[in-house]
């Protein structure tokens, strides 16, 4: 038990800079204090004390304003970072090393009992603040919720995840055997440095406006110089600078004869 203790200690001193020492991590911090009384509340819900695993959930709850029903399943060196607000339900699973900020929910779509209706987050999952996962699906490992998403399908390993309903964004970087590379370091608040898919292509439209805007430039000067020069070939130079030019047939074949 000491030894859980510690470790759990340990993880808040390594992901918040705010905790000064061991003395403020044990007494000050209620994601914390909740994982205490999970504990207890855990192994009475699955020794059969349905009703005393309820209720030390519901004194967890009253202390620490997070609700974890006994019936979850929660790793090692899992950080609940302010966290209030953040419901977990009865078949969630949390994966060792995952980090929950405040107004997370992980809940159910089906009202069947003795189905899997709650998410299973993977190891090292970072669900930012606000965010909402729901469904039995599963959040792949080192993978990241952003802040006020709405999670309702599986989000693949490292990937991360963004908006309402989220959108997904898969990791840059590729191994040889075309798998997206894991990346194992620490994001507070799952920010990544990679763009929303919307503003990505948002940024690919307003680049093709632009190079269409250039375009006509282009082909309004090649038409003045055609014209001052009738008996010019088929490639007239436009932009010295540039190198670019005017390609008569392949604009013949692109719009027809």
């Amino acid at each position: 038990m000491f030894t859980r203790i510690r470790s759990d200690i340990q993880t808040i001193l390594d992901r918040d800079p705010a905790a000064r020492n061991t003395w403020e991590a044990l007494t000050c911090y209620p994601g914390l204090h909740a994982l205490v009384l999970h504990r207890r509340a855990h192994w009475a819900w699955t020794h059969g004390f349905k009703w005393l695993g309820r209720f030390v959930s519901h004194i967890g709850r009253f202390l620490t304003g997070i609700e974890i029903h006994p019936g979850a399943v929660i790793g090692q060196r899992v950080f609940f970072d302010h966290a209030m607000g953040v419901v977990v339900g009865e078949t969630a699973e949390i994966g060792d090393g995952c980090t929950i900020y405040q107004g997370v929910t992980l809940g159910g779509t089906s009202l069947y009992k003795g189905t899997k209706r709650h998410p299973t987050l993977g190891k090292n999952v970072v669900v930012s603040a606000g965010a909402k996962i729901m469904g039995g699906f599963t959040v792949g490992d080192n993978a990241k919720v952003g802040a006020n998403a709405v999670v309702i399908k599986p989000v693949p390993e490292g990937a991360t995840a963004v908006g309402i309903p989220a959108r997904i964004i898969m990791p840059k970087t590729v191994d040889a055997s075309g798998d997206a590379a894991m990346v194992s370091h620490f994001s507070a608040y799952g920010i990544t440095n990679d763009d929303d898919p919307v503003s990505l292509a948002m940024k690919g439209l307003i680049d093709a406006t632009a190079g269409q805007d250039k375009q006509i430039a282009l082909l309004w000067q090649a038409i003045g110089k055609l014209q001052a020069n009738p008996g010019a070939t088929n490639c007239v130079p436009i932009d010295a600078a540039l190198s670019q030019c005017f390609e008569a047939e392949k604009i013949t074949l692109i719009v027809g004869k």
